[in-house]
């Protein structure tokens, strides 16, 4: 009898995932760090039963557009306006002194330059999932901490496009000048969009009174919103996430959209599943053995130097120590976007075979680890700091 190889997927994905979110619940660790666990079991490092990663990494790009989406509706006008100083000289402080400290170790090692830069962009983005993630389980998306660094968080995804275009020229592939035009256009049409969106009090979505009791057209409504203009971005060369991010910023000021939330939270649930999954499945058991040393030490400098690299930044731009550091820990993860800029990096050369599997390894070791990161940070922190700061729900 023929069975379709997705939906043996699927079953081998939901039992894996069950196992690995009732053993992370019992050590109060979160559900994002069990798919990483999962995707490992199943893939080519683990049993082996998943071996078509490349459909699993296409439909955990979907999990990506959809959770750029649902961020966008958290992010108010009023936080963009509050939070654009820290957001930008936050963002540009920590990426250029996340690049000058691996520049140090770059002349150490005595690496290619251009593997210096891409390794230092890698490890300069943060994750924004598990930050997310973190926050809505903590009832902390309304505080401070909170708005700084879900702004610092999508400020380094939009910088993913630059980034781009610096490791297409470091591999000597060179940018299209055609490319150059349509990321400029797109870019100025989405800037254009978010300010007229940062000047409205409401915005008013067209068909919504039409479909209020129509519950299938909201969801493939919802879904037009957010993958429409995650396609029109695609078609501009910029990311898919950024207008999907966009839309989400749209739905979030339009009236009477709630039921976006409750149609599309499964969906996204779903998808980002996957895509961590994704990420466990790139772990290489093979390069963990033969590199174990490399790849701890590694890890352990990424969470360490980017939670004081965010934290003293943070303080700089008026946050107190507690909440510096406990916003440094959440931004200390490696990000979602790492494994495309270290992608692009090997195909164009940038690295070879052994580097970029150690490069792969410690992104999703430092995801994996992370939280446990965060939840270490938050023990050495006076017991009291929530009250004194504000930040008690």
């Amino acid at each position: 009898m023929y069975q379709d190889p997705l939906i043996i997927y699927f079953v081998l994905g939901a039992m894996t995932v069950i196992v690995a979110g009732l053993a992370m619940g019992a050590i109060r660790q979160p559900m994002i760090t069990g798919y990483i666990i999962a995707g490992f079991a199943l893939g080519p490092g683990g049993s082996g039963l998943i071996q078509d990663q490349d459909m699993i990494g296409q439909l955990g790009a979907i999990g990506v557009v959809l959770l750029l989406f649902f961020i966008g509706m958290e992010v108010s006008p009023r936080q963009i306006r509050q939070s654009w100083r820290v957001a930008l000289i936050g963002t540009l402080l920590q990426i250029a002194l996340s690049m000058a400290l691996v520049g140090v170790l770059g002349w150490a090692f005595d690496w290619p330059l251009a593997r210096t830069i891409l390794i230092g962009l890698v490890v300069s983005l943060s994750c924004t999932a598990i930050v997310v993630d973190h926050l809505k389980r903590r009832g902390e998306m309304n505080s401070r901490v909170a708005r700084d660094t879900v702004m610092i968080l999508i400020a380094q995804d939009i910088l993913v496009i630059p980034m781009l275009i610096l490791l297409a020229l470091l591999g000597g592939s060179g940018v299209n000048e055609t490319t150059i035009i349509l990321q400029l256009t797109g870019g100025t049409l989405m800037a254009a969009l978010l300010i007229w969106i940062l000047r409205q009090d409401g915005i008013e979505l067209p068909w919504i009174q039409r479909i209020a009791d129509n519950p299938e057209m909201q969801v493939f409504l919802a879904l037009l919103l957010c993958f429409g203009l995650a396609f029109v971005t695609g078609l501009f060369q910029l990311s898919t996430a950024l207008g999907a991010f966009v839309a989400g910023i749209i739905v979030g000021q339009a009236r009477s959209v709630d039921w976006v939330r409750s149609h599309l939270d499964s969906l996204r649930v779903v998808f980002v599943a996957i895509f961590f999954a994704s990420i466990g499945m790139l772990i290489d058991v093979q390069y963990l053995k033969n590199y174990w040393w490399e790849v701890g030490i590694l890890v352990a400098v990424v969470l360490l130097t980017n939670t004081f690299i965010n934290a003293g930044i943070l303080r700089f731009l008026g946050q107190s120590w507690p909440e510096s550091l406990y916003a440094g820990a959440l931004l200390a993860h490696i990000g979602e976007f790492s494994f495309v800029l270290a992608a692009v990096g090997y195909h164009a050369g940038i690295v070879g075979e052994a580097a970029y599997q150690i490069t792969m390894a410690v992104i999703a070791l430092s995801l994996a680890l992370g939280p446990g990161w965060v939840l270490l940070v938050e023990k050495c922190l006076p017991a009291d700091w929530r009250h004194t700061t504000g930040m008690a729900s």
